[in-house]
């Protein structure tokens, strides 16, 4: 009998069922968008903000991102995980990216709903 030595995190199944999941809703988004896109009267910065204005395509566009930077953060981790070995470093690219994320999920929220 062999004895296996375990290593990592063991993420494999839930990190490819969120990259699968994030990966849908980027792709319906974008379909949903390209339609709403080619709809507009015409193409203008009024006719953009008309397009935003409902609570529906903020909150869409809002799980957008969302799903963008949770994707980041799981494709990130990963490389960092297979890549960066001192622990420390490790942890603190870790932390910066998320951060990073958190911080720009605020910033896409204030701009969606300051239009």
């Amino acid at each position: 009998m062999q004895n296996r030595i375990v290593v990592g995190a063991h993420y494999g199944l839930r990190d490819w069922l969120a990259q699968r999941v994030t990966a849908t809703v980027m792709a319906l988004y974008t379909v949903f968008f390209v339609v709403n896109l080619f709809c507009l009267p015409e193409f203008s910065a009024e006719a953009w903000r008309a397009m935003f204005s409902g609570g529906f395509m903020r909150f869409a566009t809002f799980l957008f991102w969302l799903a963008l930077f949770f994707h980041a953060w799981v494709g990130v981790r990963d490389i960092f995980m297979d890549y960066i070995k001192p622990v420390g470093v490790r942890l603190i690219a870790h932390s910066v990216v998320a951060f990073l994320l958190i911080g720009y999920a605020g910033w896409a929220a204030q701009i969606l709903w300051r239009l």
